[in-house]
Formats: C-alpha cells, sequence, structure tokens
C-alpha cells in the first residue's frame, strides 16, 4: 500500500507542493486518519473521497494547491470553512505553529463530531478547534490572515473580505474555479482566477 511520504513526494515532483512547512504539514498529518475505515485502501489516491453525508475529503493535489495560494505564515490566524473530517484543519493547524490558531467550520453535525476527535491526535496545544457552522457564512465580527473554503460557492460572497484582514488572503471555489483574493485595503481586492476544479457545492 502506497504511502503518505509517496504520494508527497509524488506531488513535489509534479510541482503541485513546493513550500517546505506545507511539505512537512502533508508528511505530519497523514489523510489515513480522515479517510473512513471502509474506503482506507484508497487514501493514497489522488482524488476526492466521500466521507458520508453527501460530503467529501478532497483531492490531495487540489489541497496542496489552495494551500500554496493560501500562503499561510507561521502564527497566521486562520479560518476554515467546510472543514469536514477535519484534514485541512489539521493541514493548517501543523503551518500555523504554536502561536498561530485555526478555527474549521462545518455545517454536518456528524462530521464535527468526527473532525474534532480527529483533530485531537494533531492539535496538542488546542490551539485550533472546529464548530458547527452557523446561519451566516464564516464568523461575522471575527478577522482573520487567511481564509479557505473547500466548497463551491454559486458567487462570490463579498461578505467573507469584512472577515479579512489587509493583506490578508482568500482562496474559495466558485462554480469551477479556484479564486486567490487578496485584501489590499479595506476597499480593494487583487484577484486571481483558476480554472478547472470541481467541489461539492458550499450551502449557508
Amino acid at each position: 500500500m502506497k504511502t503518505m511520504y509517496a504520494l508527497v513526494d509524488e506531488m513535489v515532483v509534479s510541482g503541485m507542493l513546493q513550500s517546505p512547512e506545507i511539505i512537512d504539514a502533508f508528511r505530519a498529518v497523514d489523510r489515513k486518519y480522515f479517510v473512513p475505515d471502509s474506503i482506507i485502501e484508497h487514501t493514497y489516491v489522488d482524488a476526492p473521497l466521500s466521507i458520508g453525508n453527501n460530503q467529501t475529503i478532497s483531492q490531495p493535489s487540489t489541497v496542496a494547491f489552495m494551500l500554496e495560494h493560501l500562503e499561510v505564515q507561521e502564527g497566521d490566524r486562520v479560518l476554515d470553512i467546510g472543514s469536514g473530517s477535519g484534514w485541512t484543519t489539521a493541514l493548517l493547524c501543523h503551518i500555523v505553529g504554536e502561536k498561530g490558531h485555526v478555527s474549521g467550520l462545518e455545517r454536518v453535525v456528524a462530521l464535527v463530531d468526527q473532525g474534532k476527535k480527529n483533530l485531537t491526535r494533531f492539535n496538542p496545544y488546542s490551539r485550533c478547534h472546529i464548530q458547527r457552522a452557523g446561519e451566516k457564512l464564516g464568523l461575522p465580527g471575527k478577522r482573520f490572515d487567511r481564509i479557505l473554503v473547500s466548497a463551491s460557492a454559486e458567487q462570490i460572497p463579498e461578505e467573507l473580505f469584512s472577515q479579512l484582514n489587509v493583506e490578508g488572503i482568500l482562496v474559495i471555489p466558485v462554480a469551477n474555479s479556484i479564486f486567490k483574493f487578496t485584501k489590499i485595503s479595506e476597499s480593494e481586492v487583487e484577484k486571481e482566477e483558476f480554472y478547472g476544479f470541481v467541489f461539492v457545492p458550499l450551502i449557508y
């Protein structure tokens, strides 16, 4: 059976993974702990996998692509929307380090419980957590250095820009593209679009 190290090596060779801190996170936070036992043999296939409740754990190369563009720094405060079984939250928690903080949001109650349990293995300082998402998108009234969304919105959710610090970055799928937004000022956002991706829909 292929290992997480072999999968990471493949993504490094392909150029999908480049940053040392993200490579280290992928090697430290093994995907097998976030995949249902019934499909454990498919853990290291570079494909999305069902985690129940009509949700998936994202394709590893897609997660790598999004994290590379999110440009998370040590000590950042990060919002992870659509945390699922907790893999992206755990990866982000590893990257931000002991001085950082990650808030994972998930709408499906069963996955909130599952994600919390999975996260405990990789969250020794309790600086990262997963909670049930509210009626409004994100955590209105709070500010983050980075926001990652792992489900596809029908249109660009402008309300997330108010939750982003200046110089912060939002990475989000919209329709079949991944967008990277960099907040230049309170009134200006820079946009980049990358085509050709498929995600489960973002519901809020």
